[in-house]
Formats: structure tokens, C-alpha cells, sequence
């Protein structure tokens, strides 16, 4: 599927006729990744089958929500639950509401994520910020956009992830003496979780964690000028020579054990902004 810019202002109004007004910062929140919304006076939650050109979220343990609220006074806009290539979306859809976000008035993007740790130095429940990312998706969320009014279609990518907002999260981590690493991001298809063989490869390539989301919102955000930051919560460690089957469920417990530090921490940032 193809969207025309005409596609984002109309769902940008529709958004604007609900309430969602002029938001200080967008949040995607990740598979398990929830407790961020508990920080705000939620004023409109709508869910995402009623929202003109969003997708629906497939996935059990992703919510489907957009919330618009306030933390203290800052006004937000939740993605609570999101949108992946391997549910059988385009690019383009998985991305839409970043670019929606855009012309609501978003100035900056977090995104969260539960990934696995290829990196011996990652355990269980670390967060991680992401310093860089490699895409190892089959598709591109800019491929057939050629229309000016999105955006330059030769995006620069030298530096993804904004450098102040890495700084603020690493300014809050440290103020709620939680600790918080640092590593490169590889985003592969999924859904199916990696063998022992793709693990050494991936790490070989320079990657510390691997997931199926965040690269394309990330590009897209890129594309139309919206800094924005990401953090990885680390939910299984993927050791090709020590390597144990994944428990979905397990995953998700590890992923909600860290996100009340990795909410407040997020929390903190737009506090500061």
C-alpha cells in the first residue's frame, strides 16, 4: 500500500477532531513494554481499528491504542502497542504513525523495544540505548515515496538516533541511578526467532542486540525531521554456544519487570525537555 501525504493530513484532522492536539513528544511502546501510560493523565484513548489509515495490531500482547495525554503539563501522544513488518504489513504501514505524529506537531520520538542480547556483556532485563542500527528487513518504508512533500528520498542515516536526546536519556538513567548501556540495534524480518548460525553472523557483523521493529519507524523519523531515541530491553540472551529454547511468555515477564525503570526514565526526559 501506498500513502499520499493527502493520507497523513487527513488522519492528522480526524486525530485534531478528537483532541490530540499540538503533542511535545510521541511514544512507541514495545512487545511488554507498557507501564509508561501509568505516568499520564490519559484525556483520549482511541483504538487503532478506528483511526483512518492505521493498521491493526495483530499481535496479543500489543495493546492497539493511541493515547493522548499529559505528563505534569507536557502533552503526549502513546503509541501503546505497534505496528510489524512480519504481521503482513507494508513497510509504509508498519511507519504511518510516525509520520502522522509529524504532522500533529510531535517535536521529538521514543521508541522502546524488547530485543535479544548478542553481546556476552547483556543480561536479562538490561536496557540498552541504541547508538546505531543495521537493517536487515527485505523492504525499505521509503521505497516507491518519490513525492517531495514527504521528505528528502535520500535520507541521511550517519546519525540516526539524536545525539541530545541519547544525552537526556542518559542524563535521566543516571539521576535514578538506573543503569543503562549502549549498543548497536540489527532489525531482521521475524517472526521466527534466529539459529545459532544467525546469531554468530549478526554479531559478527557488528550488531550487540537483535528485534523486528524500531529501524523503519527510525528511517521514517529521519525522513521527516523528528529526532528521536530509542532503547532496547534486553529479554533473552542469544549465546549461539549456550543457545536455550525462547519462551514467549518468559519474554514478556522479563520485558515488564524492566520497563517500570525504563518508564520512568523516559518519564524523566520529557520532565526535563
Amino acid at each position: 500500500m501506498n500513502y499520499t501525504f493527502n493520507d497523513v493530513k487527513e488522519c492528522a484532522v480526524f486525530l485534531q477532531s478528537k483532541g490530540m492536539k499540538s503533542p511535545l513528544a510521541g511514544i512507541v511502546l514495545g512487545t511488554g513494554l507498557g507501564a509508561f501510560v501509568k505516568n499520564i493523565d490519559i484525556k483520549i484513548s482511541v483504538p487503532y481499528s478506528e483511526i483512518p489509515g492505521f493498521p491493526e495490531a495483530t499481535v496479543e500482547f500489543h495493546k492497539g491504542n493511541l493515547i493522548f495525554g499529559f505528563l505534569n503539563t507536557k502533552p503526549v501522544l502513546v503509541m501503546h502497542g505497534r505496528f510489524h513488518y512480519y504481521e503482513g504489513y507494508s513497510m509504509q504501514q508498519v511507519t504511518f504513525p510516525v509520520r502522522v505524529m509529524k504532522e500533529l506537531g510531535v517535536k521529538y520520538l521514543l521508541l522502546s523495544n524488547a530485543a535479544g542480547g548478542m553481546n556476552p556483556a547483556f543480561k536479562k532485563g538490561d536496557l540498552v540505548l541504541l547508538t546505531d542500527h543495521i537493517n536487515e528487513q527485505p523492504d525499505n518504508p521509503l521505497r516507491g515515496l518519490n513525492d517531495p512533500a514527504f521528505g528528502n528520498r535520500f535520507v541521511d542515516m550517519s546519525c540516526p538516533y539524536d545525539a541530545e536526546l541519547n544525552n537526556k536519556i542518559i542524563a535521566a538513567a543516571s539521576s535514578l541511578s538506573t543503569a543503562i548501556k549502549q549498543g548497536v540495534y540489527v532489525a531482521v524480518a521475524g517472526p521466527n526467532l534466529e539459529t545459532r548460525a544467525e546469531y554468530r553472523h549478526l554479531r559478527g557483523i557488528g550488531a550487540d542486540m537483535v528485534g523486528m521493529s524500531t529501524v523503519p519507524e527510525v528511517i521514517v523519523a529521519n525522513h521527516v525531521g523528528l529526532p528521536c531515541a530509542a532503547v532496547s530491553v534486553i529479554t533473552d540472551e542469544c549465546d549461539p554456544d549456550n543457545l536455550q529454547p525462547v519462551n514467549i511468555a518468559e519474554i514478556i515477564a522479563v520485558a515488564a519487570k524492566a520497563d517500570e525503570n525504563l518508564s520512568k526514565i523516559f518519564a524523566e526526559v520529557i520532565r526535563e525537555w
